[in-house]
């Protein structure tokens, strides 16, 4: 081939190419199966039947033929229709071809945008090993929802709720909780800022969602994934049965899916939705406000910290004892000083390969016949709208505490953004957002505080709703 051929086909003609030929194989894959001769196949030994002797009916075999010696060109082509009707151009839909573009595009944001990484990058690739096309039914184990298969037994940890205490001790392990020690007052914003998640449960039900459904739902306005997918685990799990009320002896759903999706997508737009709610709520006076540094907290404190937490929330809160639990353990696992290998672990291996495994397998539930449909349309809606209110809740309950508060000692309601648990995406939000109004004013060390206590606030608006709609 000389040279003027190789520069004529040039790369638009390459891809132009592929298409073809993937079309071509898509539209064969389409005709060869759509005619499918092999299940009414003729047996190749017809009987026939002689009259009855002596009372009884005698079969006999007339017209036997040797088997072919040779293979019959049918049979190859038989053969290739079936390999053509077990391939994902056989099985493909429409909303398989969606999915794997919302795949695709989570993946685009992660490495574009840099918006969470780590954890958009493995969903974005679940979703695509979710919605490779197969034929359902055939006892393939390779779907999620196929019993016996590998994602089936990873997904055995989402639905059981096993990865979010686990994710939780990794967080734990990770979190410094002195700048709440130092000004407990800001976890104030962290507790207002989970309001977001009880209007949302109204709102639900409102829609007609089952209350556990709704409840489950409404746990995406404290932007925390795993306490989303352990709700939804435990209350929309498509297993359990209502007793009481207007859906009794009903099913509930199973929402997993497109809640845990709905819980990480907003986590990671932090940076999109939250700046025009705070920028909409105040004024530039207001976000001019430079609050006092935060006191120095000693070891001690440090440590009694998450000892008490733990008793206190817990006595609260007894459903919320797998993620408060495994939480405050890790932090004492870090501020006690003498375990610092299982603090290294839980803050780096372990909460690694179990968000690597959540992320991928959370994905994978968006398989097409099962995550699109109408419910999970008003999920994203819903989780929206939650996002939104919780961020609006914070930043108007820090408005209303300065009206109480000397003119010295204010709080910058931007920080009440924070009190979301998207740790520490919404404090860096409110840095950013405090030094486009002044350069001088550093707000991420404050931020933490309602931050940090909107994780806390988030496990326990979720065990105080578990403990009324589990067993409703």
């Amino acid at each position: 081939m000389n040279n003027n051929i190789l520069k004529k086909y040039s790369p638009v003609k390459k891809a132009a190419t592929m298409i073809f030929l993937v079309l071509v194989v898509l539209f064969g894959s389409a005709f060869v199966t759509g005619n499918d001769s092999t299940q009414n196949k003729e047996a190749a030994i017809e009987g026939t039947s002689v009259q009855p002797q002596n009372g009884e009916e005698v079969q006999a075999v007339a017209n036997v033929t040797e088997p072919a010696q040779t293979v019959d060109e049918s049979d190859a082509f038989d053969g290739v229709k079936q390999f053509l009707r077990y391939t994902g151009f056989a099985n493909c839909t429409r909303g398989h071809l969606i999915m794997i573009v919302v795949g695709l595009i989570f993946i685009f944001l992660a490495i574009r945008f840099e918006y969470e990484p780590l954890l958009l990058i493995p969903i974005g690739v679940g979703i695509i090993i979710g919605n490779i096309p197969f034929m359902e039914g055939a006892g393939l184990r390779v779907g999620i929802y196929e019993q016996g298969s590998v994602l089936n037994y990873l997904y055995f940890g989402v639905t059981q709720g096993i990865y979010p205490p686990l994710i939780f001790l990794g967080i734990g392990a990770m979190t410094d909780f002195s700048s709440l020690i130092s000004s407990p007052r800001l976890m104030l914003l962290g507790a207002a800022a989970q309001i977001g998640i009880f209007i949302t449960f109204w709102s639900a039900l409102m829609l007609g969602f089952a209350p556990p459904e709704a409840g489950a739902i409404g746990i995406i306005g404290g932007a925390d994934g795993p306490t989303a997918i352990f709700m939804s685990s435990m209350l929309a799990n498509g297993k359990n049965i209502m007793h009481t009320g207007a859906f009794a002896g009903k099913t509930v759903d199973n929402l997993i899916g497109p809640i845990a999706i709905a819980a990480y997508s907003y986590m990671a737009l932090v940076p999109v939705i939250q700046p025009p709610v705070m920028k909409l709520l105040t004024t530039k006076k207001e976000r001019q406000i430079k609050m006092k540094p935060p006191r120095a907290v000693s070891k001690r404190e440090k440590m009694f910290f998450p000892i008490i937490g733990l008793i206190l929330t817990c006595f609260i809160a007894p459903s919320a004892l797998p993620l408060l639990g495994m939480l405050f353990f890790g932090n004492i696992l870090k501020e006690s000083g003498v375990t610092k290998r299982l603090a290294n672990t839980a803050s780096n291996a372990l909460i690694d390969i179990v968000t690597i495994i959540l992320g991928v397998t959370v994905g994978a539930s968006t398989q097409a016949t099962v995550f699109l449909t109408d419910k999970s349309i008003m999920i994203f809606v819903l989780g929206a709208l939650s996002f939104i209110i919780a961020t609006a809740c914070g930043v108007l309950f820090a408005k209303v505490m300065n009206l109480f508060l000397k003119k010295d000692n204010k709080i910058n309601p931007l920080i009440g953004a924070a009190g979301v648990s998207a740790v520490p995406d919404s404090a860096r939000v409110a840095q950013i957002e405090g030094l486009k109004a002044d350069p001088s004013n550093h707000l991420l060390m404050h931020a933490m505080a309602p931050n940090v206590s909107g994780v806390i606030g988030s496990a326990v608006a979720a065990g105080i709703m578990l403990s009324f709609l589990l067993n409703f």
